[in-house]
């Protein structure tokens, strides 16, 4: 069975960049939920409001899509190469 990738990821409400990025990342899981050698992702979205660490950390740059903890795209964020990373993070 494979293995979970996590997914985290960080913005605020009314971010137009923000909501691109979900609007992407929801398409590449929808994508991905078919096939067998997919793993399963799970999505945590997180907002900077709630936040002091993350809004001090990422203030000027989200939104930040992290898989498995690490920085995978920050600003926008492109469906194949995250499609890529998530099959290699198997």
């Amino acid at each position: 069975m494979p293995e979970t990738v996590s997914l985290t990821l960080i913005g605020k409400p009314e971010c137009h960049l923000c909501e691109d990025a979900r609007v992407i990342v929801k398409s590449v899981m929808a994508d991905l939920e078919g096939e067998p050698s997919a793993p399963t992702i799970a999505l945590e979205e997180l907002s900077i409001l709630d936040d002091s660490g993350l809004f001090e950390k990422y203030v000027e740059e989200i939104p930040v899509l992290l898989l498995n903890g690490r920085v995978h795209n920050i600003w926008r964020i492109d469906a194949a190469r995250l499609r890529s990373a998530i099959l290699d993070a198997r």
